[in-house]
């Protein structure tokens, strides 16, 4: 009965027409259609009947007798029938005394009410006519009724679907987020629209390496939680550092840290910026490190390799998406950081060329690595005095351009990708 949803539901003109229909051809002064829930009768529709008459206990009820059949219950006299003599439209109005039922019986099985006539005058009989018709109604009856529980059944599946389509958009939200957060912007945006990334050449681009000094016996001796918040400590805020100057953060392998510019956004100035992140990233370094060193806490040093040349970029894996860059100048950064002493930042001699102007650099000569290939090398140590920070903390004015295209005058870090003045 539940499942219909119709007990206590207001007066529909389709119940209505079928009651009114009933009584006329059984030429009866009162027909009504009448549910049976637990514990009492609910009348859905009525004819004859008071507005007030609209329910009645259970076992007060003619109906619950003929539910529990599967003919049409007929009682000539209400008034001589021990079972009916005590209703209530029996003792009271409408002081009925002939009573006709036919239940309503699903084709499950499940008996959920009756259609009724019933005449104050007793002794009345149907016809063979008149008892058929009140069957075909009542088919019409349970047929309103299942017609009722599909509608229901439909707004609970539309319900499901469009809960359904929320998570799904939820789930989507939140894997695009993911992705976002593992893949650089315009990677992951191609990834979204075309499920693939392909790869691409870069003809300049600067890679930075950076590992700590002495993290593998730090490891022995340090609890892993510990180690864990530490490095968190340092890679977040290095995170934040290669943000801010334009660069991708690639992966970390243990205590070393990859980034990259020029790749996802092409420009000029990303041999620049990633010497602004290092020296910046060393700064944090020097920071972290005093402050553990005065809480007697454990301190690492940094070295950092930045190289500049060709690479291939692209997303490898269907599962786990990585990006990351192949190409000998990855080799040549992380030989910059291998041969870079520990608070040092080592450059190429490629990456010298292109920041010699800005920042005070310190030769070091030229070191051999395999198959006697020669390397220069230079330290970064710090920016020229003429572009360190100004007194009110405002990065100075820096001069682009040249004599024959006109000057540009902005502050630094600068906002174009035009060369520095004197910068090959």
């Amino acid at each position: 009965m539940r499942s219909y949803e119709v007990l206590d539901t207001a007066p529909e003109i389709a119940y209505d027409e079928i009651v009114e229909l009933t009584a006329q051809i059984c030429h009866c002064p009162v027909a009504f259609i009448s549910f049976i829930d637990d514990d009492r009768r609910w009348i859905k529709s009525k004819y004859g009947l008071r507005p007030q008459v609209i329910e009645a206990p259970r076992e007060a009820a003619a109906c619950s007798t003929a539910i529990c059949g599967t003919e049409m219950l007929v009682v000539p006299d209400m008034t001589k029938d021990p079972r009916f003599d005590h209703s209530p439209i029996v003792i009271g109005h409408p002081y009925c005394r002939f009573y006709c039922g036919m239940p309503l019986i699903t084709d499950e099985g499940y008996a959920l009410g009756t259609l009724c006539v019933m005449d104050v005058e007793p002794g009345r009989e149907l016809s063979f006519e008149q008892i058929e018709s009140m069957r075909r109604l009542s088919r019409q009856v349970l047929t309103q009724l299942e017609l009722r529980r599909k509608l229901i059944e439909h707004d609970q599946m539309i319900r499901q679907l469009d809960r359904a389509r929320i998570e799904l958009a939820d789930e989507k939200a939140r894997a695009e987020q993911l992705l976002d957060s593992l893949l650089p912007a315009p990677i992951a945006e191609e990834l979204k629209i075309y499920g693939k990334v392909k790869p691409k050449y870069s003809r300049s681009a600067t890679i930075l390496f950076a590992d700590f000094q002495g993290f593998t016996l730090l490891a022995e001796r340090t609890e892993p939680a510990a180690l864990v918040s530490l490095l968190d400590c340092y890679f977040t805020a290095f995170d934040d550092i290669v943000e801010r100057y334009g660069l991708e953060k690639l992966k970390t392998i243990g205590d070393a840290y990859m980034a990259v510019g020029g790749v996802t956004a092409t420009n000029a100035r990303h041999p620049i910026d990633a010497c602004l992140a290092a020296l910046e990233m060393q700064e944090t370094v020097a920071r972290i490190r005093s402050r553990s060193e005065k809480m007697r806490l454990p301190a690492l040093e940094l070295r950092v390799g930045i190289h500049t040349g060709p690479v291939i970029s692209g997303v490898v894996g269907n599962r786990r998406f990585s990006f990351d860059i192949w190409g000998d100048a990855v080799n040549t950064a992380s030989f910059m950081e291998a041969h870079c002493p520990p608070g040092q930042i080592n450059i190429s001699e490629t990456v010298a060329g292109y920041v010699k102007a800005l920042f005070e650099l310190e030769a070091r000569g030229t070191i051999k690595a395999k198959h006697d290939r020669p390397y220069r090398m230079f330290f970064l140590n710090h920016l020229k005095p003429e572009f360190a920070s100004t007194k009110d903390g405002r990065a100075p004015h820096v001069r682009y351009g040249s004599k024959d295209k006109g000057t540009y005058i902005g502050r630094f870090p600068y906002p174009t990708p035009l060369r520095a003045q004197g910068a090959r």
